[in-house]
């Protein structure tokens, strides 16, 4: 089988030739670029110094090139608009050396002069006249939100604040997807993965609006969690108003790609802590769950697109309303968090939904453990999830800058020998 095939026959719930491998088809499936290029390095793809590019600037992701995905098997390939989490295009590449010293390339309007502190900051649509929307402390491997929140006075809020950055797409932007899906359909026999943007209802990591130069509204992220229980009402109407803004899109990009894309990313959203869930089952049906509906009954009505959720944490308590809303995909699968038994997950809810990720800890096993300790976990993994399909290997979320080599390479080596069904 290709990448493609074998990705849709697991997505069907039956077993392929072997597990799918996923490295990068979306912003929390990749790995930071520094680590990037020492398994670059490691894998003689470069000559010591090559730059690799970051694909993803706010995390700062690394790009995953086809030589790369070629060499560990990669079965999907990722896609989406034409600018990045900072409201510029991700192009025009200039060369840049990270606080960790990987030589890089990075966006044009992406910032590399620091402050007199030591600090990288961004800035909404790349335009240093604003007040920057993320900084990188000094020593730091990625971006941290700034927050911009104006004062707040109850009686003028107005949900159009809060969906500013929610807008209908301009031709250029159909176009770009529609180039990128037909150009990676042609030359690829991977799986696409095709971001929709702005679909994801309450994703805190775009609450304080980094692409925006003046956010207006709820922008301060505990403002926002309390507003879930304090202003439950004007919550419901951002959604409702986002939910329409999709709805009124979601049109517009199937006819620019078609069915070309396997797997839409719909949302990001986090509901998990470490120790549990961030909202109640209640809360989630009540807030959350009517516009996730309506946007994927819309695709499994119009389109042959499967459907992709993320959010990290311990959630085993709205599983089952995140599979009733029309999730077809569920990452990053953290069974490193309270309650997410990867015996009981499978058990519970794999004939229901298909399981991205889950295939090592990347907070203490991947990063702080034993090659030995890897290669347990990423063979006792595969045991649980693979049997019937159902199933993706992607570690949980992306993997970090520091991660020694050895580990990477038990990893994938792990993955190889015990992925075939």
């Amino acid at each position: 089988m290709n990448g493609r095939e074998r990705i849709k026959r697991t997505l069907s719930h039956q077993e392929p030739d072997r597990v799918p491998l996923d490295l990068g088809s979306s912003g929390q499936t990749g790995m930071q670029v520094s680590t990037v290029y020492n398994l670059r390095q490691a894998l003689k793809l470069d000559p010591p110094g090559t730059p690799v590019k970051v694909s993803e600037p706010f995390q700062m992701l690394g790009e995953i090139k086809p030589d790369l995905q070629e060499i560990l098997g990669v079965d999907a390939v990722g896609a989406g608009g034409p600018k990045n989490f900072f409201g510029f295009e991700t192009d025009g590449w200039k060369p840049w050396t990270t606080f960790d010293g990987t030589p890089v390339l990075v966006p044009e309007k992406f910032n590399t002069v620091p402050n007199e502190k030591g600090e990288i900051f961004q800035y909404p649509e790349g335009d240093q006249s604003v007040e920057p929307s993320a900084v990188m402390p000094k020593g730091g491997f990625y971006f941290d939100s700034i927050v911009r929140q104006p004062p707040i006075d109850e009686e003028k809020l107005d949900p159009r604040d809060n969906t500013e950055e929610f807008t209908i797409l301009t031709q250029k932007e159909l176009d770009h997807m529609r180039a990128q899906v037909t150009r990676l359909d042609a030359e690829t026999d991977q799986a696409i993965v095709l971001t929709l943007g702005n679909m994801a209802f309450g994703d805190i990591a775009l609450v304080p609006g980094p692409t925006l130069k003046n956010p207006k509204g709820i922008r301060d992220m505990e403002e926002w969690y309390i507003s879930t229980v304090t202003r439950k009402d004007y919550v419901y109407s951002v959604f409702e108003r986002q939910c329409e803004i999709a709805l009124e899109n979601l049109p517009k990009i199937y006819e620019a790609v078609g069915n070309l894309p396997t797997i839409v990313w719909v949302s990001g959203t986090d509901f998990g802590a470490q120790n549990n869930s961030f909202i109640s089952p209640r809360t989630f049906k009540k807030l959350y769950k009517p516009h996730y509906q309506r946007i994927n009954d819309w695709i499994h009505a119009n389109t042959t697109w499967k459907t992709f959720i993320h959010s990290c944490g311990s959630i085993m308590s709205i599983i089952p309303d995140i599979i009733d809303s029309g999730f077809d995909i569920l990452n990053p699968v953290q069974t490193s968090a309270v309650n997410m038994d990867p015996e009981v997950l499978k058990s519970n809810f794999g004939s229901q939904v298909t399981f991205w990720g889950g295939g090592i800890d990347t907070q203490r096993t991947l990063p702080f453990g034993t090659a030995a300790e890897v290669r347990d976990q990423v063979k006792r993994n595969l045991e649980i999830f693979a049997p019937g399909g159902g199933y993706v290997f992607n570690p949980i979320h992306n993997v970090q800058s520091g991660v020694p080599v050895e580990n990477l390479l038990a990893m994938y080596e792990t993955f190889k020998e015990n992925s075939s069904y």
